[in-house]
């Protein structure tokens, strides 16, 4: 049996139910289309296909789910690409390892997807979590996220409950094998492209205009596609150059919210509820993860990077795209079959990434569908990628020591899901008995708090709520972890990649913001201030998954199901989401323009700025800073898109404690509006910036 619907009068139907049982019955999760002019439509078949059809007698309503923050439906995230009930039925990835898997787990695809965070994407408590506030802030959003964390529920017509309720355990495999390699490029190009893809595209409509938000095609037919012409293999397959390309992982890896169209600017507005997107265009959206994009602006994409620390057995040593660095070439054989013939560029089907926290806490949400060593080899190689990822280098100055981070990888460092990554400095100087005169970016391992000095480098990026927007919801201006609430970028600092150009950045909606980053530059330089008494000091760059803040948002925020508190207490039992050290240095130091007297025996002040007071501020705030050596100094004012808006000091600066006033006003003297504006204090390399907040 099969059912359909149709919400707009009978002018158009959709599959509601295919390839039923005749059990008499059907159960039908209504989903969020909100309609007064709905009907069902039944086609039975008997044994010898004869089929019979009748329909609902007369319109039924259905109503739309309650609003949270906003009033979204379904229609709203309506996007290209293969719909529900188009692809294939998948086949249990379970399947796949008794080919694939169980000869030799070091190079065997099924280890290695067993393990990844691909494999457990629909598992994820912190996505289920996240999932679980989403969803309350935006009914029926959660069909965004369960094109990528569960596209075979979601393209077999599992995902109308937008929270995951209807999901099965083939569908908690996440992004699986038969999914992958089904996978069809909707750019098609004779003569490289299988000519079967034709096929497919022409039953698509409309087809993506960019790869990602999960907007992927899906052959129906039982093709395997992959990267080899020549594979032994008991079922059909096809040569794919897609396979190879990093366009494939683009397509989840490129994450917008379609409910906001571009404005101008940094400018976002929430389009027309219940509705789609006007044009289906990414760089017309809200922009929330952008790491594929990153790559394409990076030189990685374009002549590719020698660091064969990354590229596996690749002879020349060259990574490019993603699966260079994240599937690593490896040698040896991609299943059990006789003649599967032996490779040394075997893509490693681990699918690496930086995320050690999440293997230890999902045996106990799912202890009779996950492989603990497969878990546990991740992890490791995790942390493995992490310490590859950046590198440190001190210079020891007169003032302190400076600290130089390269980013090592082809995106912004760190990159992805924005909520709660982070990456930060640890400096400790040691006096000549070996104690600590001086500490920034403190991290207690016993209750997860990251303290938050006045000289502490972290790099992450903090996305928000419009002054306007906030208004109209109830919620406050600023930061925010409602993510698919928000329509602000107030901070970004991440460390841009090997050919990063502003320009380049700026068009894929991945700018620094409140952060400046010249042309060609993937390092930061920070410098610190140390004490007199310091002689040597010791670097620490660490890594976070998620941080304390986060987990404690997620579940406070929560109330409709448990995800929030379950996560809390998986985090508190498995170490609080303990940070990962990527790298480490020391070096002595000799400080001698700081801490010391001057000849009239006061004190030399350290090289320092305040946010501001008051802040938040309406009228004037005052700026304290101060110098410890008489040279050129400046004060300016930035918004939030880096662009200059008054500059309050510029000259020689005396070694003391200064104040300056903003009154809000730009260089012109016109009102700024309210919002994040970022201070920076510079005096030659050394820059502080801190934050205020103007309000209207």
């Amino acid at each position: 049996m099969y059912f359909y619907l149709s919400d707009d009068g009978c002018a158009s139907w959709k599959p509601a139910g295919l390839n039923l049982a005749p059990t008499g019955t059907f159960s039908w999760f209504v989903p969020n289309r909100p309609s007064g002019s709905s009907r069902i439509r039944a086609i039975a078949f008997d044994n010898a296909g004869n089929p019979g059809m009748d329909a609902s007698d007369a319109d039924f309503t259905i109503v739309a789910v309650p609003a949270g923050f906003v009033p979204s439906t379904l229609r709203d995230m309506d996007l290209a690409g293969t719909q529900p009930f188009e692809g294939a039925v998948l086949d249990d990835p379970n399947g796949c390892g008794s080919c694939h898997g169980g000869y030799d787990t070091a190079v065997e695809p099924w280890h290695g997807w067993s393990g990844s965070m691909m494999g457990q994407a629909m598992r994820d408590p912190l996505f289920l979590a996240c999932l679980a506030v989403a969803e309350q802030d935006a009914p029926s959003v959660g069909d965004l996220c369960l094109r990528c964390h569960t596209p075979g529920g979601w393209q077999e017509g599992r995902s109308t409950d937008t929270g995951g309720g209807l999901l099965t355990a083939k569908d908690r495999q996440g992004i699986q094998c038969d999914f992958c390699h089904r996978m069809t490029d909707h750019v098609y190009v004779p003569g490289v492209n299988p000519p079967q893809d034709t096929t497919v595209l022409a039953t698509v409509s409309p087809l993506p205009l960019q790869y990602g938000n999960g907007q992927f095609i899906n052959d129906p037919a039982p093709y395997r596609r992959g990267p080899y012409a020549d594979a032994a293999a008991s079922h059909q397959f096809l040569y794919s150059p897609y396979h190879r390309s990093a366009d494939l992982c683009g397509v989840c890896h490129d994450v917008s919210n379609p409910v906001f169209v571009h404005l101008s600017g940094a400018d976002y507005a929430p389009n027309s509820f219940d509705d789609e997107h006007p044009d289906m265009d990414t760089r017309n959206m809200f922009p929330i993860e952008r790491t594929y994009s990153e790559w394409t602006e990076s030189e990685y994409a374009s002549t590719g990077v020698y660091a064969p620390e990354f590229a596996g057995e690749k002879p020349d040593g060259i990574v490019s795209t993603c699966q260079d660095c994240h599937m690593r070439d490896v040698t040896g054989v991609g299943s059990n079959e006789p003649g599967s013939p032996t490779r040394s560029d075997l893509p490693l089907h681990d699918l690496m990434g930086g995320n050690t926290f999440l293997p230890d806490l999902l045996p106990d949400f799912w202890p009779t569908e996950v492989n603990v060593a497969a878990l546990q080899d991740a992890k490791a190689r995790a942390v493995h990628m992490l310490e590859l990822a950046a590198t440190l280098e001190t210079t020891p100055t007169d003032y302190g020591v400076l600290v130089r981070i390269t980013n090592q990888t082809a995106h912004k460092l760190p990159s992805g899901y924005p909520e709660g990554r982070r990456i930060w400095l640890h400096v400790e100087a040691l006096g000549g008995a070996g104690q600590t005169v001086f500490e920034s970016g403190h991290y207690d391992f016993g209750t997860g708090e990251l303290t938050h000095d006045d000289q502490i480098k972290v790099y992450e990026i903090h996305p928000g709520l419009s002054p306007g927007l906030a208004g109209a919801l109830g919620l406050p201006a600023g930061e925010s972890f409602h993510f698919v609430l928000n329509d602000t970028i107030y901070m970004d600092n991440r460390i841009p990649p090997r050919g990063f150009t502003n320009a380049g950045f700026q068009a894929i909606q991945s700018p620094p913001v409140g952060y400046a980053y010249t042309d060609g530059q993937y390092w930061d330089d920070t410098p610190y201030d140390l004490p007199a008494a310091a002689e040597s000091v010791i670097v620490s760059l660490y890594y976070q998954t998620t941080t304390k803040e986060y987990v404690e948002f997620l579940r406070d925020a929560n109330v409709t199901n448990s995800a929030g508190d379950d996560l809390y207490d998986a985090w508190v039992a498995h170490g609080r989401g303990a940070p990962v050290l990527m790298e480490r240095a020391a070096t002595a130091v000799d400080v001698t323009v700081t801490g010391v007297a001057e000849t009239d025996g006061s004190p030399r002040p350290a090289f320092a700025l305040g946010a501001g007071y008051p802040n938040p501020f309406r009228g004037n705030t005052t700026i304290s800073f101060a110098l410890p050596e008489r040279g050129p100094a400046s004060v300016r004012v930035y918004d939030i898109n880096g662009r200059l808006v008054r500059t309050l000091v510029d000259g020689v600066v005396e070694p003391r404690f200064h104040t300056a006033v903003w009154d809000g006003r730009d260089a012109a003297g016109r009102e700024v509006a309210s919002g994040v504006y970022f201070i920076r204090l510079q005096a030659g390399e050394r820059t502080i910036t801190k934050r205020s907040l103007l309000l209207r």
